[in-house]
C-alpha cells in the first residue's frame, strides 16, 4: 500500500520533482513539523519549494484526455486549473480513479461562458459538471469556505484566486493534492509523506476539520479500511472527541460511508467504529451491536448485502432489517439481508431434494450468496480467529456455528451444480405448466391457481422428471388419478 518510497524504486517512479509548502500548524504527534525545508523557487506559488523525492509523478499521475483537454483549455484561456482530491491519491496509489475531478481559478460563469454544453450540479458552491461524450467532470472554483453553522456545511463559500487557500479547507492531507502537466505535483500539506506512510491525517487542526463537517468523522475511518492506512494520533483524538456530531449528518450518508468502509479490503475495520466511540451514534440498535461479534471475512465478494449480512448476522433478520431502515437502506437490499440472516445458520440438507426445496425459497444469486456466507464464517469466524484453525466446529462459539462442515458445503455446491445443469425445476418461473394453462380449464384466477401451481412445485421439486405438461395438468387440474 506504501508505494512512495523514499527511493522510489516501486511501481516504477522514477525522478520528478514535487511541488510543497511549509505550513504553519504544530506537527501532532508522530509527525515532523513539515517547514521550508529546500530552496524557494520562482513560482506563480510563492512559498512552495522542490524537492527531489526520486518517484516520476507523471508516470503515475495519467490525466485522461478529456480531463486534460478541459485543463488545457481553461489554460488558453489565463486560468489555473488542476485535477484534485482523490484521483491524484489514488493515482499516486498506482489504483484507477473513479472520478477525475478538476479546479480552477475561473468562476462558474466564465467556466459555463468557455464550455457550451455544462450542467450547474452544485452552482452556488462553484462546481459545474462539463459533458465529454457520456462522462461528466466537476469543476469547481477554487473557494474558501464560511462558517459551518450546522456541522455538515458551510453558511457560504468565496471564490478566490489563490489554489492554497482551496486545498486547505480539504479533510485530509492526501485528499489535498492538486496536480497539472504545467506546475507537476502541488502538495502544500505533506500528503505524499502521509501516503508513504500509511497515515490519515487532518489538514490542520483535525477538531476543526470534523467541527466544520462531522461526515469527516465516518470518512477517516472509511479511508482507514480502504486504503489499510493508521489514523494519525491527533485525528483519531478528535474522531473520540466529536463523535457526538454525528447527530447532525442524515442516516443516509451515514448509511454510505459505513456501506463503503464494508466493502473495502477491511471491512473488519468496522470495529474501529465501535472502538472510537463512533457506534453509539450511528443508530439506536447499531449501537447495540457486540463489536466482538464482528467478523467480515475480506475474502467475501464486495456485494453490498452479503457484507451487510456478514456483519448482521448474529442480531437475526427483525434486528438487522431494523437496522437497515433505521439508515435508509434501500428495500432490495434490506430484503436480501433478512433473507441471508435467516437462512445462514439454517441447514441445507443432504439430497438433491432437500437442495431444491432451499434453492426454490430464494432466488439463484442469494442462494448463491447464502453459501458463500456460510463459507465464509467456516473460514473466518470468530471461533475460527480465536483458536487459530479453520473449519473446526467445536471449536466455534455457539453464536457463530453452522451446522456444515467445509466438506458439507464443498458437497452442496457439486449437487447444485447438478441440479442447474440438468435445468431441474426450482421455480415457479421453470414450471412446464403456467398460470394461463390452468385458466384455459377452467380455474378461476386468484387463489385456487397459486394453490395448485405451488403443489405442482412441490411434486417436481422431489421428483424433477415429472416437470412436464402432461403429467402435471393431469396430476393437478385432471382426475388425480396418477402417483
Amino acid at each position: 500500500m506504501r508505494v512512495l518510497r523514499e527511493t522510489g524504486e516501486e511501481n516504477g517512479l522514477l525522478g520528478q520533482s514535487v511541488l510543497k509548502t511549509g505550513w504553519d500548524r504544530p506537527a501532532p504527534a508522530g509527525k515532523e513539523n513539515r517547514g521550508d525545508e529546500g530552496g524557494a523557487v520562482s513560482q506563480r506559488f510563492g512559498g512552495f519549494f522542490t524537492e527531489k523525492r526520486g518517484w516520476r509523478v507523471d508516470a503515475a499521475i495519467r490525466v485522461p484526455q478529456q480531463a486534460q483537454e478541459i485543463i488545457e483549455k481553461l489554460n488558453q484561456c489565463g486560468f489555473e486549473a488542476y485535477v484534485v482530491g482523490g484521483c491524484v491519491r489514488d493515482s499516486l496509489l498506482g489504483r484507477e480513479p473513479e472520478d477525475w475531478d478538476i479546479t480552477t481559478s475561473a468562476k462558474p460563469f466564465q467556466v459555463k461562458e468557455i464550455f457550451g454544453r455544462t450542467i450547474d450540479t452544485g452552482i452556488k458552491h462553484g462546481t459545474v459538471t462539463i459533458l465529454r461524450g457520456k462522462i461528466g467532470y466537476e469543476v469547481t472554483t477554487f473557494r474558501i469556505d464560511g462558517v459551518y453553522e450546522d456541522g455538515r456545511h458551510p453558511k457560504s463559500v468565496e471564490f478566490t484566486s489563490d489554489l492554497l487557500e482551496d486545498l486547505k479547507r480539504r479533510d485530509f492531507t492526501i485528499n489535498a493534492m492538486a496536480y497539472s502537466r504545467k506546475t507537476g505535483l502541488i502538495d502544500a500539506f505533506g500528503g505524499t509523506d502521509d501516503l508513504r506512510d500509511g497515515r490519515i491525517c487532518c489538514v490542520g487542526r483535525a477538531q476543526e476539520r470534523f467541527t466544520e463537517d462531522a461526515l469527516r468523522i465516518l470518512r477517516a475511518l472509511r479511508f482507514s479500511a480502504q486504503l489499510g492506512f493508521e489514523i494519525e494520533t491527533e485525528t483519531e483524538a478528535a474522531v473520540r472527541l466529536l463523535a457526538p456530531n454525528l447527530a447532525y449528518v442524515s442516516k443516509e450518508r451515514i448509511q454510505t460511508e459505513l456501506t463503503k468502509l464494508l466493502l473495502s479490503p477491511n471491512p473488519d475495520h468496522m470495529r474501529m467504529v465501535f472502538d472510537c466511540g463512533v457506534g453509539t451514534y450511528v443508530s439506536e440498535t447499531f449501537a447495540k451491536l457486540d463489536p466482538d461479534r464482528i467478523a467480515v471475512d475480506p475474502q467475501l465478494p464486495s456485494r453490498k448485502a452479503l457484507r451487510w449480512a456478514a456483519l448482521l448476522r448474529h442480531v437475526g433478520p427483525e434486528t438487522a432489517g431494523r437496522i437497515l431502515r433505521e439508515l435508509k437502506m434501500d428495500n432490495d437490499t434490506i430484503a436480501r439481508v433478512r433473507l441471508l440472516t435467516e437462512w445462514w445458520r439454517r441447514p441445507l440438507g443432504n439430497t438433491e431434494a432437500e437442495i431444491r426445496r432451499v434453492m426454490s425459497r430464494m432466488s439463484p444469486e442469494a442462494y448463491d450468496d447464502l453459501l458463500l456466507l456460510k463459507e465464509s464464517v467456516l473460514r473466518y469466524g470468530r471461533g475460527a480467529q480465536r483458536s487459530g484453525t479453520q473449519d473446526e466446529a467445536r471449536e466455534i462459539p455457539e453464536w457463530d456455528a453452522i451446522p456444515e462442515t467445509s466438506a458439507d458445503i464443498a458437497r452442496i455446491k457439486a449437487q447444485t451444480a447438478e441440479i442447474r445443469g440438468r435445468g431441474d425445476c426450482v421455480s415457479l418461473k421453470m414450471l412446464a405448466v403456467t398460470g394461463q394453462d390452468l385458466i384455459a380449464l377452467g380455474m378461476r384466477p386468484g387463489r385456487e391457481i397459486g394453490t395448485a401451481l405451488e403443489a405442482m412445485l412441490a411434486e417436481v421439486i422431489k421428483r424433477p422428471e415429472r416437470n412436464t405438461r402432461e403429467y402435471l395438468l393431469r396430476k393437478f387440474a385432471g382426475d388425480g388419478g396418477v402417483d
